[in-house]
């Protein structure tokens, strides 16, 4: 997949757990786990924003294009 997602880095970063996270933003803590590896298909803008406004970041902080070899 040429879309890697950072969200663990962020949280990682924000020293904050997916369980806040998902508190935080009204998702479920499964579906932020599914974020985070990566095994999701996409993400509504709204949710994003949420992260974004939480973490306090953009979304290229969480979301990464990398090609594929």
């Amino acid at each position: 997949m040429a879309i890697v997602v950072n969200l663990d880095v962020m949280l990682a970063r924000r020293k904050m757990r997916s369980k806040e996270l998902a508190e935080q933003i009204g998702i479920t803590e499964q579906n932020v786990s599914l974020l985070k590896s990566g095994k999701v298909k996409g993400i509504r803008f709204e949710t994003l924003s949420r992260i974004c406004t939480v973490l306090e970041c953009q979304p290229g902080d969480i979301l990464e294009y990398v090609e594929d070899k």
